[in-house]
This record gives C-alpha cells, structure tokens and sequence, in this order.
C-alpha cells in the first residue's frame, strides 16, 4: 500500500463522500440561495472577471521567464508545500536553513497582484466578496478557481511567481535579526498531506526528513514561546504538521507587518483583536472553574489567556469544547484597521496583519499590494470595514448553513470532511 493510499485510508475521505436523495439536495440549494440573498454573497462570476482569468493563465511560462531577471531567483532552493489532503490550491510553500549563528526561514506566497491588482476585474471582484466562503460541501471562491488552481497554486516541479518573506532568526530567542520581503521565482520540490509530513518527521531515510525535523523544531519552539508570552492556545493538540503551517505562517504575518510599521513607515490592514473586560475575563474563568474535573491553577488567575492555556493541557478530552466555548463567548470581533491600536489580545502581539492567504482573504491580497507598493491604497479604511463585514458575514452565513443541515440529519463535520453525492432517489 503506498503512503499516500494509506494516508487516505485512515481519513474522513476514505469513508467516501456522504449520500444524500435530489430531495434534500434540492432543500440545500434552495438554503444556499436564501442565504447568499441573506447575506449578498455572489456565487457566480461575471464572464468578464472568468474572461480576464482565463486570459492571464495562457502563456504562464513565458510570463515567468520574462520575470526571473526581475525578481531573486530561488528555484534552487528546496522548497515544499504541506496542505489538507483535499486542498485545491497551495498557496505556501517553506524553506529552512540552519547556519552558525540563525536560522533562515523563508515563507513563500503565490505572487496573486501580479495577477490581480487594482486596475482589473478581478480585484474590483475581489473586493465585492472579500473573502471565500467554506460551507460544508459548498465553497464561493473570492478569486477564480481557474486563476487560483493554476498559476497561483505553487504545484510541485513548475516555476512560480511568488512573494517571500525572508526571515533570519536569533537561535536563541527566535527573534527577527532581518527580515527581506521580495518578489521571486519558485519551484516546490514536493507537495505533502499534513499526513505525508506527519511520516517525513518519523522516517529518516524519506525525502524532506531533514529539512520537516529543523523546521518543526523551530516551530515547536516558537509555540512554547508564544505561550510563555502570553498567546492564547485555544487547541493544545495540534499535530506536528499543522504546529509547522501555523507557527511559520504566524511569523511571517507579523514580520510583514513589523516591517511596514517600523522600517518603512507604511500603513497596512492590520488585524486588531480588542480585549475582552475583566469582568468579562472573570466571567469566563468562573465557568470554566466550575465545570468537572476542571481546575484553573492558582498562580495562574491574574492572566487569563494564561489560565486557559494552563487549564486545557490538564482537562480532561470531553471539556476542551466547554472551556473553549466559555473563551469564545467572551472574545470581542477581531476587525481590520488601518491602524495596529491595542494590538491583537488573544494572540497576544502589539501589531499583525494577514499576507499568507491573498487567494481567500482580501486583506492579504491588499497587504501584498501595499509590500509591492510601498504605498496604501487612497480608500483603505473603507476596505478594511469591507473586510470586517464581509468576514461577520461569511461566519454568519456558515453558521446558519450548518445549523440548517443538522435539521435535515446530516453531521456537517461529515459533509465537510468528505463531501456530498446525491444518489438517485429509485435506487
């Protein structure tokens, strides 16, 4: 059995997808569209926004080969891509070094405002949707799949266009000695499940360990650190594959956001997470003090993300939802602003900002702008609301969506994970 048939075996996907009559396919599509009408989500293109995709994946090649004299060419470097086994497109890839006295940790993005930026359709479509909408089974893309599966999706063995965030990190503490952010050509050596990473760690003779052992431990690092700082870790058991991913992209996003502030004096959308009040904070720790077998260490009251981080690696498994939720209850809206005030509270830093998803959100896509520009764009505030709304919206609408197939019998975890296929109701 290869690695792949086996790492499919043992998920949701193996199960196959989950059955359902035309009649409550039917309910749904009936429910989708009574929500996008709810919400003004648009699920069609406009042919003039499919037409521009089109247009510019012909000739990528060529494209790419006009720009490498433009750009740092980093297509010797080893490069690789960890996604969900279903992921339709990979828009990150990493690299890592170890030298004498730093790290190097490169973060590679697909490079979308060479394709999408202010003067075409596809922008202008963009930030009408503002964001791609997950619902289970049923997905409304912010940008043209056809765009995004394509020359934006950073495959295995072809050149791509990207925007990498360049860090060299102190082996000590971690913390930016330097920071480059730049166009380049790319090349992923290879394309891995979060389950095909997950093996790489464990076996030492398979292509990647090396470089997946290095990156995870200064992943790992990093997480602890966040903790001591404070960050708020509201899912303690995340596997190796999914700490590497969040952690890079995590210090990427904040190494973008340091730089505009602090080196270039350049405003960007900044993701702004108010604090919840200390009554609120009490409120939610009482909560969770009272739930059985839960306990919240004494030392730990005065800090309340500290308390929850504490309290959720010694709770018991069937709790972590509650205790999550009593969190969750009290958290404000994070928002985007034009300005970093008050910082983000659960993660705990002064200034951050989104660049790692300019395929599904629209702050990233107008982040990576602003890098390439070195320039805001005239009506930022109004686009950071749009995003705020846009993204309240989108929740609300997914919301709503799972609520209305748990009424119809269906586990929306289930359609997630392994999607829908309507059988014949005379079968």
């Amino acid at each position: 059995m290869s690695d792949d048939a086996q790492a499919q075996a043992g998920t949701a996907e193996g199960q196959g997808p989950v059955e359902i009559s035309e009649e409550v396919a039917r309910h749904l599509e009936n429910k989708r569209e009574e929500l996008f009408e709810k919400f003004e989500i648009r699920d069609e293109f406009p042919e003039a926004v499919l037409e521009e995709a089109r247009e510019r994946t012909e000739g990528v090649q060529a494209e790419i080969e006009d720009e490498v004299d433009e750009r740092e060419d980093l297509r010797d470097l080893t490069t690789w891509t960890t996604d969900p086994v279903d992921a339709q497109d990979f828009d990150d890839a990493l690299s890592i070094e170890e030298r004498e006295d730093e790290y190097v940790l490169w973060v590679h993005i697909a490079d979308v405002t060479h394709y999408v930026h202010p003067d075409s359709e596809m922008w202008d479509e963009a930030v009408e949707r503002a964001n791609t909408v997950y619902l289970p089974g049923y997905t409304i893309h912010m940008l043209p799949p056809v765009l995004a599966e394509t020359v934006c999706s950073l495959v295995p063995n072809e050149d791509r266009l990207a925007h990498t965030v360049e860090m060299h990190l102190d082996k000590e503490h971690l913390g930016y000695e330097n920071i480059e952010i730049y166009k380049s050509v790319i090349q992923s050596d290879e394309r891995l499940t979060y389950t095909q990473a997950e093996n790489r760690l464990e076996d030492s003779d398979a292509p990647l360990h090396e470089e997946n052992v290095l990156v995870h431990e200064v992943a790992d690092r990093m997480h602890e650190q966040r903790k001591e700082d404070g960050s708020l870790v509201l899912n303690p058991a995340r596997d190796r594959a999914h700490t590497i991913i969040e952690e890079c992209m995590l210090k990427a996003n904040k190494a973008v956001t340091h730089e505009l502030m602090w080196s270039r004096g350049v405003e960007a959308m900044y993701r702004v997470h108010p604090q919840p009040s200390p009554d609120e904070w009490s409120e939610a720790l009482r909560e969770i003090q009272d739930l059985e077998g839960v306990s919240i260490p004494g030392d730990k009251w005065d800090d309340p993300r500290m308390a929850v981080n504490a309290t959720l690696e010694e709770a018991p498994g069937r709790q972590l939802d509650k205790i999550q939720w009593a969190v969750m209850k009290v958290m404000p809206r994070a928002k985007y602003m034009n300005d970093p005030f008050g910082g983000h509270h659960a993660l705990n830093f002064e200034i951050y900002g989104h660049f790692t998803s300019p395929i599904r959100r629209l702050s990233d896509l107008i982040n990576h702008w602003i890098v390439y520009q070195n320039d805001v764009p005239e009506n930022l505030i109004e686009l950071c609301d749009r995003a705020s709304d846009k993204q309240k919206d989108a929740e609300q609408c997914e919301r709503e969506y799972k609520q209305f197939l748990q009424e119809v019998g269906l586990d929306p975890a289930a359609v997630n994970n392994r999607g829908i296929e309507v059988v014949d109701d005379a079968e």
